[in-house]
């Protein structure tokens, strides 16, 4: 019997997890109003630049006295830069179940070479004990692994009365998960994922207590001019006021800024959350009637709403070696490219064979929702070629 195409297609199907998909509705003539070809230190420019810091701190919450940064390098550049400029003065716990979090630790004790380094650690799917985590330390984790579709389940596990730094990735939580800012010193994430920017700019939120560290303690490395955030052992406000360290992208910061307005006008994070958590539960119900397929996260509490990490569950795919299972897993994201209704959805290339869906707020519940009978449709086309080549 003939495997029939779902009547129903995404009506936008990009549900890549980086740079994810531009906001509904969204045109290059949302853009007409950038600062093109003018200086980002005129006056234009600086105030576009603090349009952008000033609605990142309206709609993702971030209390006064926090200072908010616009870096280079995409979040990737926000990270390197707390980690550089504030490690070394305490001991450090480095947190990592997934490929970002194994980043962050291979920076740490290799290239900075820190001696005094815990590093607690849990395969994908799975999240370290976080009751294990030392406060008296610096700590370093990602809020949401990217590339594992595992979060922490909250900030109840960070010590309020705590002496070392919160050093947060937060590239994909920021827009879609409440981030306790109370609880974390540093906050970092790029524009090309929860609100659909464009790439190459990052952001860097820093705590008072942040501010603190760097300008009262000296890092024994030398300094590159791009990591460079104090003067005198006084912190460069300009950077967090819109002079930014290098150039920007003025076209990518009008392409934030109209990403930022959407958000607000939505309804702020209360609103952006509620659409990413709808698109995950659009998932989890297809998933609930579905034998062949299951989270890679191991239980709800820690399971994404944006990264969705799936895996084959199937016990005739899971039979076989693990090329060919990787390799039933990248035809399934061949066909549903193929027939145009998903791109970009093969999981991380250091994780488990699976998919990974994009669910952030940017995404259209509706579509979600249509993806998931496509995805039945390619398991049955690819489980029915399996079976024709045997």
């Amino acid at each position: 019997m003939a495997n029939t195409k779902p009547g129903v297609r995404p009506a936008n199907p990009q549900f890549s997890s980086g740079p994810c998909a531009k906001r509904p509705g969204w045109s290059l003539q949302a853009l007409t109003d950038a600062a093109l070809g003018r200086s980002h230190r005129a006056k234009i420019g600086k105030a576009k630049l603090k349009l952008a810091i000033d609605l990142t701190r309206e709609v993702l919450q971030v209390p006064a006295g926090y200072r908010i940064g616009i870096v280079p390098a995409s979040d990737t550049g926000a990270v390197e830069m707390a980690l550089w400029s504030l490690l070394g003065a305490r001991p450090v716990d480095l947190l990592a179940w997934e490929s970002f979090g194994e980043g962050w630790v291979t920076d740490v004790v290799k290239q900075l070479q820190l001696k005094d380094v815990r590093t607690l650690k849990a395969g994908y799917g799975e999240i370290p004990d976080l009751k294990q985590v030392n406060f008296d330390h610096d700590v370093v984790f990602t809020w949401n692994g990217t590339t594992s579709g595992v979060r922490v389940p909250n900030a109840d596990w960070i010590a309020a009365d705590r002496k070392g730094l919160t050093i947060c990735d937060a590239t994909s939580a920021a827009f879609a998960q409440k981030l306790d800012f109370v609880k974390l010193d540093v906050v970092t994430f790029s524009w090309q994922k929860a609100l659909g920017g464009e790439a190459a700019h990052g952001m860097l939120i820093l705590s008072p207590r942040a501010v603190e560290r760097l300008e009262s303690y000296k890092p024994a490395w030398p300094m590159p001019k791009i990591f460079r955030m104090t003067k005198g052992g006084k912190l460069i406000e300009g950077i967090f006021e819109g002079e930014t360290i290098n150039t920007p992208s003025m076209l990518c910061v009008e392409d934030y800024i109209d990403a930022l307005q959407w958000g607000k006008k939505l309804g702020g994070l209360d609103a952006l959350v509620a659409r990413a958590d709808a698109n995950t539960k659009a998932i989890a119900d297809w998933k609930a009637k579905t034998p062949w397929i299951d989270f890679l996260a191991v239980s709800a509490d820690i399971r994404s709403n944006t990264s969705v990490c799936l895996k084959v569950v199937d016990p005739a795919i899971t039979a076989l070696p693990a090329d060919a299972q990787a390799a039933f897993a990248k035809q399934l994201a061949t066909l549903l490219e193929k027939e145009g209704v998903a791109l970009d959805i093969g999981a991380y290339r250091d994780a488990p064979p699976g998919l990974r869906i994009w669910c952030g707020a940017t995404v259209e519940k509706a579509d979600v929702e249509a993806l998931t009978h496509w995805l039945d449709w390619a398991f049955a086309e690819a489980k029915a070629g399996l079976a024709k080549a045997a």
